[in-house]
């Protein structure tokens, strides 16, 4: 699996892993006993013992050099990779970039082959240098990997050398026991092995989850740390995801486990750390914060007025103990690299390299070898972008090719026509045309009595992975939609539901919205047609939300009535947040969000008559 034989890789990487801890179920089978880490050639100190004739001149024999007492340790980074080994397309697939006059440019990036490359060039000329992420590197994934239960992508990663990564929330979209077989191996349970004679070997880099911990046994599910070592010098990598995770991953996903607070954990494996030698200690984190500005580098200590990051991370650096030296971080899928200070008041570098391996974080971490620690004031971090004009790294592209060859029986079938970009994820208002699409396809779905009966739908935000884009992915032509790219938008396959909820629940759900814990990131849900309001962000909380202009086909919707809504069964179990969507009654269960969104764009669209973007008009803003 590796682009070198693996018995070579293991003589370059030596990672030595926390050792005694007790995994659960099917997460004990086959756990690697070790981590690994680069083991490159020795940076020893140059001299000599030789005196190379110098004693005929009568010269004193030259004394060797100090040895020196500090190293520098590289530190790349990731996040989010989500999956995305082929370019992410349209706005998805683009980084903004702060011009000397300041304007803005977007800048095509991403691709596993472009990635590939960048690491491997940054790491030349560094003997000592470290390879990690913060989560999510699967999940909500594109179909070449996501069809594949992301076996692809661990194949990938592992030829790309990662040494560690954090788990994200979507790790657990299909479960602890499917995490379990990324991370040991194994063929599908159900669907079995993809390639014959072949059988998935899962990641040879260690999927740290320290604050996950079965209900059963108390116990984390994996590994809840890692020490990094080569030559004396030694890096501790604490792993968590954010402990709301059960909010926004299907009930299934989480069952059986406790998530706990990232702070306090970080804290307690740091001081067990500690008290086993290891001084320097990056926490890898799968929570992020939104720094002022959506450009790569942008400066994010200015000290301007509303400049510098909001956001959960914040409030977490700020409580990690000063044991932590470093802090990778996700989630947000923004680019950042930013100083917030310790508990101790310290400048601490906390980073994040946006999403879909549009960018990596170079740090640079200063050892010092006598105290064993990170000399702080010595950190510098730069993101940078993984550009597309580089050579593409061929093991990858033949990586790419194995996979879509099985894939493209699936993948290349078309599904509709369309007749421009229609933007999700790449929208910059909080309605998206996308999101009306995918609304309109659910309530089509749903509307018919023996079907649900739904008289309006809702779909969620974060359910939208990408935009429908106008240009061929490949050879089928401008505007046509293909199985592939509709995977791409919807990859979760949730099962629809049609539920019973009155109009006072509805309005609910609409304020929780921008209240509760929307309030400071607000989760605006996308709406079929006939329901219209007005949202005045103005205001604050639940008040954003102009209850008497809330209208289904033009008629006041009644607090008192029962209406039938249409929802993924992600939100029919009050998921985002959205509690008053878990309290629908008289569900029925519907096919899958994707078999609907297709089935919509074949009755709704063709060649001559293709699918125009909507409107996007359905919510009036009032900023």
């Amino acid at each position: 699996m590796s682009a070198t034989p693996q018995k070579n890789r293991a003589a370059r990487r030596v990672l030595a892993a926390a050792a005694g801890l007790a995994t659960v179920g099917a997460l004990v089978a086959a756990m690697p006993a070790t981590a690994q880490g680069h083991t490159q050639a020795n940076a020893q100190a140059h001299g000599s013992s030789q005196s190379h004739g110098n004693q005929s001149h009568g010269k004193p024999k030259p004394k060797p050099k100090p040895k020196p007492h500090t190293v520098d340790v590289q530190l790349l980074s990731f996040n989010d990779l989500h999956g995305n080994l082929e370019p992410p397309a349209g706005s998805a697939g683009t980084v903004n970039e702060t011009q000397a006059d300041g304007t803005v440019k977007a800048i095509p990036a991403g691709g596993m082959e472009y990635l590939a490359t960048s690491l491997r060039t940054a790491r030349k000329g560094h003997p000592y240098s470290i390879t990690a992420a913060g989560g999510d590197m699967v999940g909500a994934s594109p179909l070449l990997s996501g069809l594949f239960h992301d076996e692809p992508t661990i194949e990938a990663l592992n030829k790309v050398d990662l040494d560690v990564t954090a788990v994200g929330n979507h790790e657990f979209d299909e479960g602890a026991v499917e995490l379990a077989r990324l991370q040991n191996g194994g063929c599908h349970p159900t669907e079995g092995c993809y390639e014959k004679g072949k059988k998935f070997k899962g990641a040879d880099f260690p999927y740290l989850a320290a604050n996950v911990t079965s209900e059963k046994t108390g116990k984390p599910i994996l590994k809840p740390y890692t020490v990094w070592k080569k030559n004396g010098v030694k890096i501790g990598f604490i792993g968590v995801t954010l402990e709301g995770t059960p909010n926004i991953v299907t009930a299934e996903g989480v069952k059986g486990l406790t998530f706990h607070s990232e702070v306090e954990t970080i804290n307690k494996y740091a001081k067990e750390l500690d008290k086993q030698g290891v001084k320097s200690i990056v926490a890898l984190i799968h929570e992020g914060g939104a720094p002022a500005s959506t450009s790569y580098n942008y400066d994010c200590d200015s000290p301007g007025a509303g400049d510098g990051i909001s956001g959960p991370i914040v409030e977490i650096a700020k409580g990690v103990s000063p044991k932590v030296d470093a802090l990778v971080t996700g989630h947000t899928h923004q680019a950042y690299a930013c100083t917030i200070p310790d508990p101790a008041g310290n400048p601490r570098l906390v980073t994040s390299a946006s999403s879909f391996g549009k960018l990596y974080t170079d740090t640079t971490l200063t050892y010092d070898l006598r105290t064993k620690d990170i000399v702080r004031t010595s950190v510098k971090s730069a993101n940078h972008i993984v550009s597309r004009d580089q050579a593409k790294a061929k093991d990858m592209t033949s990586l790419i090719d194995r996979w879509n060859k099985i894939a493209a029986p699936i993948a290349n079938t078309p599904q509709g026509y369309i007749s421009a970009d229609i933007n999700g994820r790449g929208a910059t208002t909080p309605e998206s045309p996308l999101g009306d699409l995918i609304a309109d396809a659910q309530l089509d779905g749903m509307s018919a009595a023996d079907k649900g009966g739904a008289q309006l739908a809702f779909m969620n935000p974060g359910g939208i992975r990408a935009d429908l884009v106008y240009t061929a992915s490949g050879s089928e032509g401008d505007g046509v939609v293909t199985y592939g790219e509709a995977f791409t938008v919807q990859p979760f396959t949730n099962m629809m539901n049609a539920v019973d909820l009155t109009g006072a629940q509805v309005i609910t759900a609409l304020q929780q919205q921008v209240s509760g814990a929307n309030e400071a990131s607000p989760k605006i849900l996308q709406v079929s047609r006939g329901l219209t309001y007005t949202l005045d962000m103005t205001k604050t909380g639940a008040a954003r939300v102009v209850t008497d202009t809330v209208q289904l086909n033009g008629e006041p919707l009644d607090p008192s009535k029962t209406y039938r809504v249409a929802m993924n069964e992600f939100l029919a179990g009050g998921g985002d947040g959205f509690a008053a969507l878990g309290q629908g009654t008289d569900k029925l269960v519907g096919a899958s969000d994707l078999d609907m969104f297709n089935a919509y764009l074949k009755a709704n669209s063709s060649a001559t008559t293709p699918l125009a973007p909507p409107a996007a008009d359905r919510i009036t803003i009032i900023k």
